[in-house]
């Protein structure tokens, strides 16, 4: 595998709250996803997860708190925290770390769910 150009690869992104594969390493994907309003409460009962913002503004909505990253900033979700995720007005881009077992919207099975993700 070669190096990956992470801004190229957003670039053939054309859909919201869909993440794509760009790398495996030790059980985790990595994955890049373009956010836009907001996505749905849901938890991950048995993995953590990593968002890194890669540009824009995220914001993740937790029962007990809210926290806000902007580009270059990070935060770990950990396993069964229920959380909603909502972008500030002009999205965000995102990195995804989480073992390969984690489903887009954990516990919940809804419109936004995608279960056939791909590489990119």
């Amino acid at each position: 595998m070669g190096k990956i150009d992470i801004a190229d690869k957003f670039a053939k992104i054309d859909r919201e709250w869909t993440p794509f594969i760009v790398s495996e390493v030790n059980g985790h994907y990595i994955k890049l996803a373009k956010l836009m309003g907001d996505f749905i409460w849901h938890h991950h009962a048995d993995e953590d997860e990593l968002f890194y913002v890669f540009k824009g503004e995220l914001i993740i909505e937790m029962r007990e708190s809210t926290v806000t990253l902007t580009a270059g900033q990070m935060y770990l979700v950990k396993k069964g925290i229920e959380h909603k995720p909502r972008t500030g007005p002009d999205g965000a881009q995102v990195i995804l770390f989480e073992p390969i077992s984690t489903l887009h919207t954990g516990d919940v099975d809804s419109e936004r769910t995608v279960s056939d993700q791909k590489w990119i």
